[in-house]
């Protein structure tokens, strides 16, 4: 059995939808520290996208958790 290195595969940036929003924040010591810690820790060479992608995660999650639906937690409970 042949065993293939699995490669990671990325979304790219569309050519029609090129990013020009551009985003800046500032972090204090600690938190620098420990955003290199998990850098390093999980080998992600590209800070951009995993900056990017773990914030558009967590915005799509929640939007999906918060998304309206027709009853109340309390009444699908029952």
């Amino acid at each position: 059995m042949q065993y293939m290195k699995q490669s990671k595969r990325y979304s790219a940036a569309k050519p029609n939808q090129p990013r020009v929003h551009k985003v800046a924040f500032m972090l204090n010591d600690d938190e620098q520290k420990a955003v290199d810690r998990y850098l390093s820790r999980y080998k992600i060479e590209n800070k951009s996208r995993w900056y990017r992608e773990t914030i558009m995660s967590h915005i799509l999650r929640t939007l999906e958790e918060d998304y309206p639906t027709l009853f109340n937690e309390n009444e699908m409970r029952r």
